[in-house]
């Protein structure tokens, strides 16, 4: 069956190569049917699973469609080498070859198609090189946030986020969330809004910047039905016992339902937050021990000044 195909792939080829030749009663390459021939050939490869040569015939296919200016389809045949090249596990050469693809998308005019492919890309390589997932997770927000598309830019910017978090870039990680937050209070989505500030305040705690933290929910006062909710309020109580190093009441408020079943990133912040200094937590001064007459005396006075006598 393979050789088969093999076969078919390579009569498919030569028939391309005859398109594109040209004589004295052929003056110009038939670009278009030879982009058909080549596509025929790349299905043919891939049906035998001879990935390279089926990449070869997408990017043939894509020249082709190139110099017959049809922009879209070369695109896609662009974005087919470069899931063939995923086959191979090439993943850092198709993740360029699909970029590729989505700037000819945006070039011809269908940006959405681009966004998906730039999405695709980005799933492709998150367990490989996070960062430029990140990269392209923020460029496919970019291009839906461009057409007006909020509530999908801010999924892909959520995305971003999180892989930011996991990564521990916790600069990057603040303002992403920072632009997350405020696309959903463009689009009304208020409760979203609490969610995104509790993750801002973990991120900005593990930053050691306590003051942002504090600020985060400050300026979260103003989205309505925020002040006197219960994200409002574990808030409140998880930056009280920051501020006073109390472990114990930061770790029963990360531990709690509202805290532990965030998205995994944002709750595995929640449960490895620690206070500074060590998290001891503060103790009220002892009151003074009084004496069986009732006078108070100092501990100091129980205990033996060996300097009473002078230092000879």
């Amino acid at each position: 069956m393979a050789a088969q195909k093999i076969n078919e792939g390579l009569e498919h080829l030569a028939k391309a190569e005859k398109c594109l030749k040209t004589g004295f009663l052929k003056w110009k390459p038939d670009y278009d049917s030879a982009a058909s021939e080549y596509g025929k050939a790349a299905v043919a490869f891939k049906n035998a699973k001879q990935f390279e040569q089926a990449k070869d015939a997408c990017l043939r296919e894509a020249v082709a469609h190139e110099n017959n200016r049809a922009l879209f389809h070369a695109a896609k045949a662009y974005e087919q080498a470069g899931m063939m090249l995923k086959e191979m596990q090439k993943l850092p050469e198709a993740v360029q070859l699909i970029e590729k693809a989505s700037m000819m998308y945006l070039e011809n005019g269908t940006p959405d198609t681009a966004a998906m492919a730039l999405e695709r890309a980005g799933k492709l390589i998150e367990n490989v090189d996070p960062e430029k997932a990140v990269q392209l997770y923020q460029q496919t927000a970019n291009v839906f946030e461009n057409e007006e598309r909020l509530r999908q830019a801010v999924e892909l910017l959520g995305k971003a986020s999180r892989l930011l978090v996991r990564g521990r870039r916790f600069d990057e990680a603040a303002l992403s969330i920072q632009k997350e937050k405020n696309i959903y209070k463009e689009i009304e989505n208020y409760p979203t809004c609490y969610k995104k500030t509790i993750a801002q305040v973990l991120v900005h705690l593990h930053r050691n910047d306590y003051v942002a933290a504090e600020r985060c929910v400050r300026e979260s006062y103003s989205i309505p039905g925020f002040n006197g909710s219960e994200d409002c309020t574990a808030l409140e109580q998880l930056l009280e016992g920051y501020d006073q190093q109390d472990q114990d009441q930061v770790a029963e408020v990360c531990n709690s339902p509202l805290f532990k079943y965030m998205d995994n990133d944002y709750a595995k912040l929640g449960l490895s937050l620690l206070v500074p200094g060590g998290g001891v937590k503060k103790k009220a001064a002892a009151p003074p021990q009084a004496t069986p007459k009732g006078h108070t005396t100092p501990a100091a006075e129980d205990e033996e000044d060996e300097y009473a006598g002078g230092l000879c």
